[in-house]
């Protein structure tokens, strides 16, 4: 699985999580890992990491240079 699958995964689950499932599932590292309100952090915190990987890869654009006088 791909870390933007992943990513995505996790963004789905944290919205399940937020609209009214008590308890949601994702893969992580191979294993099945279970959040629920009370480890809400952990979970916005592992989407927070998926993104800085996904982010790191993407080449991101820089703003237009600048002409100073």
């Amino acid at each position: 699985m791909s870390t933007q699958d992943q990513l995505t995964e996790a963004r789905q689950a944290l919205h399940r999580l937020l609209t009214g499932t008590q308890t949601v599932s994702i893969q992580r590292d191979g294993k099945k890992v279970e959040f629920a309100q009370t480890n809400r952090s952990d979970l916005e915190r592992y989407i927070s990491q998926l993104e800085a990987q996904v982010g790191a890869g993407s080449g991101r654009r820089r703003g237009p240079a600048r002409v100073v006088a």
